[in-house]
């Protein structure tokens, strides 16, 4: 079926099934759970009055949301990971602290909130990576929402105040700059050529954010399809960012005013999305 979507930053582009169907299998969904789900979609489009036919990329993803949760929640969890990781907010915290968490799971100590002396002056520094030789300086860049990309002012900014920090003797320290969205064309490029990391959506190929927390199993909390907005918040006010610490620590759940049978559900989705097998 043919017809127009429009996307989150307002650009109008035909609607791609066969790239709805590829996001179903990558999340773990089966050929039919898959295919149900695009059919669900077209019959959507096909209800819409005349003059209203037109998409948006969130009706679509809320649409094959809701028929995923009615069947299996975790794999719902995996197919809203972009959503999850926009609602790590709004102050940003969360998401350093899911950052330093998802490169733990790599082997690396990681430290939170830091002040760096330069060669010129203290820099603030989100979280600090360090594995052998190596350390890594994080300026995590959170948007809440998809639209939003970070750009070569971002990357400029991160540049230099990795050059003053090894101005200071921090010799073979790196910058990384990581977002929960995209990066501009031109910040990626400068990056590129100035040797500055980066970390994104859908950056760099084959260790990508989303890529990375496949292969962790590192899913957001806020993946939780059980859980609701005031208990999200609750639980990241708390420093749990991650399923996995739900299930090592099940006392954060009552700590967060969540008890009795919700708290039961809850924990079995994220045993369930912990050891849930997807396609990568």
């Amino acid at each position: 079926m043919s017809f127009l979507v429009r996307k989150a930053g307002g650009a109008l582009e035909p609607f791609n099934p066969g790239k709805l169907l590829r996001s179903l299998e990558k999340a773990g969904a089966d050929k039919e759970t898959a295919e149900a789900t695009l059919a669900r979609i077209e019959k959507e489009y096909s209800r819409r009055p005349r003059g209203q036919e037109i998409l948006t990329t969130h009706e679509i993803y809320a649409h094959a949301f809701d028929h995923l949760r009615a069947r299996k929640r975790p794999l719902a969890a995996r197919y809203s990971l972009k959503r999850a990781l926009l609602d790590l907010g709004p102050s940003g915290f969360p998401f350093e602290s899911y950052v330093a968490e998802l490169f733990i799971h790599d082997g690396y100590e990681a430290k939170v909130d830091q002040i760096v002396q330069g060669g010129c002056v203290e820099h603030e520094i989100d979280v600090i990576l360090t594995k052998g030789e190596e350390t890594l300086y994080v300026e995590a860049k959170f948007h809440n929402s998809l639209a939003f990309k970070t750009d070569l002012k971002v990357a400029l900014y991160v540049k230099e105040r990795m050059d003053d920090i090894v101005a200071a003797g921090h010799v073979g320290a790196r910058g990384l700059l990581a977002t929960n969205t995209k990066f501009t064309d031109k910040a990626r490029e400068y990056a590129e050529c100035s040797l500055l990391m980066l970390l994104s959506s859908d950056y760099p190929q084959g260790s990508n954010l989303y890529q990375r927390i496949e292969r962790a199993g590192a899913f957001p909390v806020t993946a939780l399809t059980s859980l609701g907005r005031r208990e999200k918040t609750a639980l990241l006010e708390a420093k749990i960012v991650l399923c996995s610490q739900i299930l090592k620590e099940p006392s954060v759940l009552p700590a967060a005013g969540i008890t009795g049978h919700k708290a039961e559900v809850i924990l079995e989705e994220a045993g369930a999305l912990c050891s849930f097998e997807t396609v990568l």
